[in-house]
């Protein structure tokens, strides 16, 4: 099932709960909330509290992205925060601790799931595949919004795809970065099922509209 989850990084802040039921009421299946240290990636973002003001804002589940340095030592915080499900990326900490971060995710009854830079290959999430409900393809470099879609990343995709039906059929791909109307035709069809988007839709005059068209 093809889900869309508007990235609140694009919100106006001053309004967020209204923000969220708006995309509620306009289709959004969940809200992507994309959690920077500064050192993983150069900017900063939201943490714990806005998280959970978000939580108590609205009833949509909250698919929290954590571009941070070593994400074992905060993903339980995340979790009790209001995080619905939690993905990390594969290249912030060792395949051991990142193993051992998805079973904490699960064992605090979230979903978990891992997420690839543009130039991460494929084959480097195998040792994660069985553990996650859903991987992320970075579609742009991961940091900074209103990037270009990197159309090379597309057959990574399609790679992913096929081994999760092979291992994992249930899991989900998340795409990530320059997606609107027409690069959402060319995830979908390379196998993404979950659209992260925040301008395309926050800045949109109808986004029910908008979530209309990224569903094609």
């Amino acid at each position: 099932m093809l889900k869309i989850a508007p990235s609140v990084l694009a919100a106006d802040f001053a309004r967020l709960g209204k923000e969220a039921e708006s995309i509620r009421l306009a289709g959004a299946d969940m809200i992507h909330f994309d959690v920077m240290d500064g050192l993983f990636v150069p900017n900063l973002s939201l943490g714990f509290p806005v998280l959970e003001s978000l939580r108590r804002a609205t009833t949509l589940p909250i698919d929290v992205h954590l571009m941070i340095e070593r994400p074992i030592r905060y993903v339980g915080d995340f979790c009790t925060a209001g995080a619905d499900h939690v993905t990390l990326h594969m290249e912030a900490d060792t395949v051991e601790a990142n193993l051992d971060a998805l079973e904490k995710i699960r064992a605090m009854g979230k979903t978990a799931g891992i997420a690839l830079k543009p130039a991460t290959p494929a084959e480097a999430a195998e040792p994660f595949l069985k553990l996650c409900d859903m991987i992320l393809v970075m579609t742009v470099e991961p940091g900074f919004g209103a990037q270009r879609f990197m159309e090379h990343t597309l057959p990574k995709i399609s790679a992913l795809r096929q081994r999760l039906d092979e291992v994992n059929p249930g899991c989900d791909i998340e795409v990530d970065g320059g997606i609107n109307a027409g690069t959402a035709v060319m995830a979908r069809n390379a196998g993404a099922n979950v659209l992260v988007t925040g301008s395309f839709i926050f800045s949109s005059p109808d986004r029910a509209a908008a979530i209309a068209a990224l569903r094609g």
